[in-house]
């Protein structure tokens, strides 16, 4: 399953790309255009290494929703889930700078082969087998749009939940609005 899933999120990629293409928004001479706008794509970052993004936007107002999730194994899974509302500037054009507060739950475990080492070297379970991340916070949210293109940066400003959670968290990705 590991193996076919990079394939499977660089093919994602290409087809947001290819229907992105310029050519297929109607001429804004002779159609109005919405004040609505409607995104699907694909991110990475930190905690989560990748998720799936939908957005939903009215004039400069847009709401951004990311998430995802792999299991592996009893101790090796991470998932996520993130939001944020934003006030996009400038908003009619393909590029700006959005401005928000957002929020997310971040959680990963992985298998730590020196806390198992120790363990069967003394024959107890003094220490945990695996490695946890865990984030539940409210943040300030800054994302740079270019031509659906996206980079984002999280600053935590309220941890709910906090054990080994990073100062900033990022997110790089593409995202097709329509």
């Amino acid at each position: 399953m590991m193996r076919i899933f990079p394939k499977i999120a660089v093919f994602l990629c290409a087809l947001c790309m290819a229907t992105a293409s310029p050519h297929a928004a109607p001429d804004q001479d002779t159609a109005e255009a919405s004040p609505w706008r409607f995104g699907a794509g694909v991110s990475v970052g930190s905690l989560v290494p990748v998720m799936f993004e939908g957005s939903v936007g009215y004039k400069a107002a847009t709401l951004h929703v990311a998430g995802f999730g792999v299991h592996k194994g009893p101790n090796d899974f991470w998932c996520g889930i993130r939001g944020a509302f934003g006030w996009r500037i400038p908003h009619a054009l393909p590029f700006g700078i959005e401005l928000g507060v957002g929020g997310g739950y971040e959680f990963a475990e992985a298998p730590n082969g020196m806390h198992k080492a120790v363990n069967a070297a003394n024959d107890t379970r003094t220490l945990y087998p695996y490695n946890f991340v865990e984030s539940l916070d409210v943040s300030g949210e800054i994302r740079i749009h270019l031509f659906g293109l996206f980079s984002q940066l999280s600053f935590p400003v309220y941890n709910f939940m906090n054990h080994d959670a990073p100062y900033m968290l990022w997110r790089v990705g593409y995202l097709v609005e329509f």
